[in-house]
């Protein structure tokens, strides 16, 4: 795999729209085929894209999951790795995957609904990462790909690898590239 971009919008509605490209031979990387799509757990284990989505000054936050099969996972956390107490019902996000001939994009939109609270008038802090798992070794191999890897271990939860911020939609910009 040679790269990885990430980019992020917030729509007029309030709503977050994500964009992956990954490059690099996919023959060498376990891509999960198209398949339902549902909300399923575990999708971190393999070739995955991940946001992690919080409100400045806020410990609370939101991890999204996408995997190009169309399955999705949506958590919410009161603070590190510590989940909210009661359920959370998330809608399922738009997800859509495209696989060329040595790049893979792909691309979610999550409604503004299943953001953090207080999203709609507040800047985000945002980590856009991704997993991606390797064919061509025996133990299934993953390298994990991050805008900031704050700790010496990957860690998409640590809440200095929030780097990317973007403004409440009234004032946002039409692109903001990570």
């Amino acid at each position: 795999m040679r790269s990885i971009e990430a980019h992020a919008e917030r729509r007029a509605d309030g709503a977050l729209e994500l964009a992956w490209c990954l490059r690099g031979d996919m023959a060498r990387l376990l891509i999960p085929e198209p398949g339902t799509p549902e909300c399923t757990d575990g999708l971190w284990e393999h070739s995955c894209f991940e946001a992690f989505v919080g409100v400045v000054g806020d410990a609370a936050y939101r991890e999204f999951n996408f995997s190009p099969s169309g399955q999705w996972a949506s958590y919410a956390f009161a603070n590190y790795r510590q989940r909210e107490e009661g359920p959370v019902d998330f809608s399922p996000p738009k997800i859509v995957a495209r696989r060329f001939a040595g790049r893979l994009e792909m691309e979610a939109v999550i409604a503004s609904a299943d953001l953090p609270p207080m999203a709609a008038k507040a800047r985000l802090q945002m980590a856009l990462a991704a997993v991606v798992e390797a064919a061509d070794t025996v133990d299934g191999c993953h390298s994990y790909w991050a805008l900031q890897h704050p700790a010496a271990r990957p860690d998409f939860h640590h809440r200095d690898g929030f780097t990317l911020e973007l403004p409440p939609p009234s004032s946002s910009s039409p692109s903001t590239p990570a």
